[in-house]
């Protein structure tokens, strides 16, 4: 019996990934963190998710050449703020680029905070240590080790598909 021959096929494209991608509902978190003389940064993600729960880690994955991406790597921390179904209008602020989106919502500087957190957006917080990055295309995959979580409040997730975003109760509604 032969082996079968390998099929080279060309790669898809970055447009069909997005398309295919766009169909699969995901959590919607702002990434935030601080740069070396306390500037806060941050940016819309819904590329996370965790990794391994001993050590306590997540994955995330930032555009490279992102300001946040930079404050990220310089102080080596970062802060998870999960959206609750309500913060759409802040999931599309830190989308958006603009440079005075930390003066548009409210957020705390806590002790030992991995970076900013958007206290009347997340229902919940994680703040996180870089244990690992990975560069790959035009994305860096960062590895977190987390180091505290902050429950805010038992509000429903954001969620992010089909270039929409939508409350968990949304879509319960929608059945």
């Amino acid at each position: 019996m032969s082996e079968p021959a390998i099929q080279t096929q060309p790669a898809a494209t970055g447009a069909e990934l997005r398309d295919m991608m766009s169909t699969f509902p995901t959590g919607v978190s702002v990434v935030s963190a601080f740069e070396y003389g306390g500037r806060p940064r941050g940016m819309t993600c819904s590329s996370v998710c965790s990794v391994a729960l001993e050590p306590p880690t997540l994955l995330l994955c930032l555009r490279s050449g992102s300001p946040t991406l930079d404050a990220v790597l310089g102080t080596g921390a970062f802060a998870v703020n999960l959206l609750h179904t309500g913060a759409r209008p802040t999931a599309e602020l830190f989308a958006s680029g603009n440079p005075h989106r930390f003066d548009l919502v409210d957020w705390e500087d806590l002790p030992g905070a991995g970076g900013p957190h958007l206290v009347a957006d997340a229902h919940s917080i994680a703040d996180c240590e870089v244990s690992l990055t990975q560069r790959l295309g035009d994305h860096v995959v960062v590895f977190g080790l987390v180091r505290r979580i902050t429950p805010h409040r038992p509000l429903p997730p954001l969620l992010y598909g089909a270039r929409q975003f939508r409350g968990w109760t949304d879509l319960a509604d929608a059945a």
